[in-house]
């Protein structure tokens, strides 16, 4: 039955939205792209973002051993997979309508960062681009109607100020760096001084609706992908960070959405018959999908740190008009967030990733409530059903007393924790009949596609590469070792310490401090190749969570807000300090290396500590947040304010944070890296720092990428990365490599 199209559209207050919102996406039709699949070029490819379908005999996901992250379909205990979609632009997300017959999923044209949402039958035919079609447009995936008739998606609002993005992000052969006291062309909500983005006051305006404000918005719709219906609006957000629909009740009227800037994300439930919010909660950043209702739309499942630490398991009872009538914690873990939720159409039973230190433990959990006595579709149990005890009664095969049947006196039904071949868990696709596959990554294995039911160990797909083609021969993969540093504040870093093959453990060696992005981002003990590139070169890797990193709690991941960020700076000494006091590390031959966020804080190390390191590769990074805020999307502006500060408001800090502001300072040379369609951090932030080393006598490159955005996904460019950065460590940091060998 058709999803009822009833509906009241939402804004952010809870109100319906001014007359004439964003316009409706217009699909575009799309050639198919046949049945011959792409060559195969990676011998050790990566296969992850699992979607099964209905009956959990194919799964689609995401595969890059063509050289680029490409849409794929295969069955569940065969090896033939192919793709769907041979389009050189990167796939990344899938979603299967839970009818079957279509599989959404999210491209990046050009390898940037504005994406499209593309719908293909699983037999290859009927593509089509559903919404992003338009130049400059950009859309992102949402979830499906549980009937499958419509799927929801987000769009961007164009901006209101002409010239609000400064497009291709490039500076001109004669251009000089903006000046940092120049206006960013934002209009910004008032603040307190703190690095704490105000929400709007209960019932106002939305931050950032004001007639001036040049951030444009998002807004969600509901699209039929066979063309029956018209689109509906659902929610309508101007100046808004992020909007996500994460789920549709089984009857259409509530609709589950993710709202909110970094650290400050909120669930919303929309009644989309009154156009009213009925229940809002602080929900913890990382995965957007947040959580999902019961079937009779009567219970409300979200993974939430809403005044807490970490990430647990909440329930909240709705009455019939969707008002919470209670709230309660279901699961919870001490020190370990909940990483990932995943529920069945059926609710029986959820899907848990918790995060111990990095590593990840899946566990299976009976829902209040539900009905232990049917599997998915009203059958006996015996089938493996998570949802019924009996589905758990074989479990002791996993080993160890963590796992196997075991009745909880909560009221929440049996549990049960499978041990996995990966460390980590990056994505669950649930099988309504029982099982679930399970993407798997680990620190020696590329990433893959696992089979997991209640019976049997965890089962390898037919089309996941096998562990024998994670590294290249004569290179075997190597396991980090856990590390807790502390801070010069007291507080206690973690990592993930990477030392190069046969090195005497005895002697220290050179070493490179590689940061992660976000900085909400957590270094996990997965197989990074980067990392292996540049210990094949004598150089070990130390890669810490510094302050502002999740996985660690709400107070670890806010201690780096406004002028915290001066604390993170110096952790990256402390942490480069004690790698040095354990012995690991040469103090002489110390390198500094991250990405985006990572990117920033290796600029500002080489800057604020000139004397520590012997260089630096900076890449996708921030080198002056003013130039950045201006740069830089304007819902990715509207998110960073809460992160960094007020452009506004807190432009003294911003500018006395930024590393460009302190080029003077600046002694080791560095190499910057960055993709030429990244939007998110524009290039002009690497091509200014550079440039400004230069004009002071410091030795300074810059390798661009093409074709390639935030995010490095073309597998001849992931490789150059690799080698330009290694390159230029091993040239640095290593004594017996001649400077003269290496050509830039």
């Amino acid at each position: 039955m058709p999803l009822d199209h009833r509906s009241a559209p939402v804004s952010a207050t809870g109100r319906a939205p001014a007359p004439a919102p964003h316009p409706a996406p217009v699909p575009v039709p799309l050639a198919d792209t046949g049945a011959v699949d792409p060559p195969t070029v990676l011998a050790a490819h990566g296969c992850w973002y699992p979607s099964a379908d209905p009956t959990g005999n194919h799964v689609a996901f995401i595969c890059d051993r063509a050289g680029v992250p490409q849409l794929w379909s295969g069955p569940a205990h065969g090896g033939d997979a192919h793709v769907l979609d041979a389009d050189p632009d990167p796939v990344t997300e899938v979603s299967w309508s839970p009818d079957g017959r279509w599989i959404a999923y999210t491209s990046a044209p050009g390898g940037g960062e504005h994406t499209r949402v593309l719908v293909v039958r699983p037999d290859g035919t009927g593509r089509q681009v559903l919404a992003g079609a338009e130049p400059g447009a950009s859309a992102h995936l949402g979830c499906w109607a549980r009937d499958g008739s419509v799927l929801a998606v987000t769009v961007t609002r164009p901006s209101a100020a002409a010239g609000a993005h400064s497009g291709p992000g490039h500076l001109p052969q004669d251009a000089a760096p903006a000046s940092p006291d120049a206006p960013t062309g934002g209009s910004w909500p008032e603040r307190d001084g703190r690095a704490t983005l105000l929400g709007p006051p209960d019932g106002g305006p939305a931050a950032g609706t004001g007639a001036g404000d040049p951030g444009g918005g998002l807004a969600a719709y509901l699209l039929d992908p066979d063309g029956t219906q018209a689109p509906v609006l659902l929610f309508d957000e101007a100046g808004a960070a992020s909007l996500r629909v994460c789920d549709i009740g089984a009857e259409g009227r509530f609709v589950l959405l993710r709202r909110g800037p970094r650290g400050r994300r909120e669930a919303l439930l929309l009644d989309r018959f009154s156009g009213r919010v009925t229940f809002r909660l602080r929900v913890a950043d990382g995965d957007p999908w947040i959580g999902r209702l019961s079937p009779d739309s009567r219970t409300l499942w979200l993974r939430s740190d809403a005044d807490r630490e970490f990430a647990a398991l909440y329930g909240a009872g709705l009455d019939e008009d969707g008002a919470p009538q209670d709230l309660s914690v279901i699961a919870e873990r001490a020190g370990a967030p909940l990483d990932l939720l995943s529920l069945p159409d059926h609710g029986r039973w959820a899907l848990l990733a918790w995060n111990t230190h990095g590593a990840s433990e899946l566990e299976t959990l009976g829902l209040p409530g539900a009905d232990k006595g049917a599997g998915a579709d009203g059958d006996d149990a015996g089938d493996g059903g998570y949802g019924a005890d009996e589905a758990y009664a074989g479990a002791g095969a996993y080993g160890g007393d963590a796992v196997g049947a075991r009745d909880r006196d909560d009221g929440t039904g049996p549990s049960h924790r499978p041990q996995l071949p990966h460390e980590v868990v990056t994505r669950m696709a649930p099988v309504g009949r029982g099982g679930l596959f399970a993407a798997l990554s680990g620190s020696r294995r590329r990433p893959g596609i696992w089979e997991v039911s209640g019976r049997f160990a965890p089962v390898r797909t037919g089309w996941t590469a096998g562990d024998e083609d994670a590294a290249p021969p004569g290179r075997p993969p190597v396991r980090p070792v856990p590390l807790r540093c502390p801070a010069r504040d007291g507080l206690l870093l973690g990592g993930w310490y990477y030392r190069a093959p046969e090195r005497d453990p005895g002697r220290p060696g050179p070493c490179v401090i590689h940061l992660h992005g976000g900085p909400e981002e957590q270094e996990r003990p997965v197989f990074n190749p980067l990392y292996h590139e540049i210990l094949g070169r004598g150089v070990d890797v130390f890669a810490p969570d510094v302050r502002g990193s999740s996985g660690w709690g709400r107070s670890f991941v806010d201690a780096d807000l406004g002028a915290g960020r001066f604390a993170a700076i110096a952790d990256v000494a402390d942490c480069a300090a004690h790698v040095v006091a354990l012995g690991y590390a040469d103090p002489l031959r110390l390198g500094v290396m991250g990405r985006s966020y990572g990117g920033y804080l290796t600029m500002a190390s080489l800057v604020w500590h000139p004397e520590l390191f012997r260089t630096g590769v900076a890449v996708c990074g921030m080198s002056d947040l003013a130039t950045f805020f201006a740069g830089t999307e304007p819902w990715i502006a509207r998110s960073a304010a809460h992160k960094y500060g007020d452009p506004e408001a807190d432009r003294d800090l911003l500018r006395a944070l930024s590393p460009m502001h302190r080029i003077d300072q600046l002694r080791a040379p560095v190499l910057a890296i960055h993709g030429e369609h990244d939007t998110n951090v524009p290039p002009t932030e690497s091509e200014q720092f550079v440039r400004a080393a230069r004009d002071r006598g410091v030795r300074g490159e810059m390798l661009t990428l093409r074709n390639e955005g935030h995010e490095f996904l073309r597998a001849d460019n992931r490789r150059l990365y690799r080698r330009a950065a290694a390159d230029w460590l091993e040239q640095h940091l290593v004594p017996d490599v001649l400077a003269s060998a290496r050509a830039w």
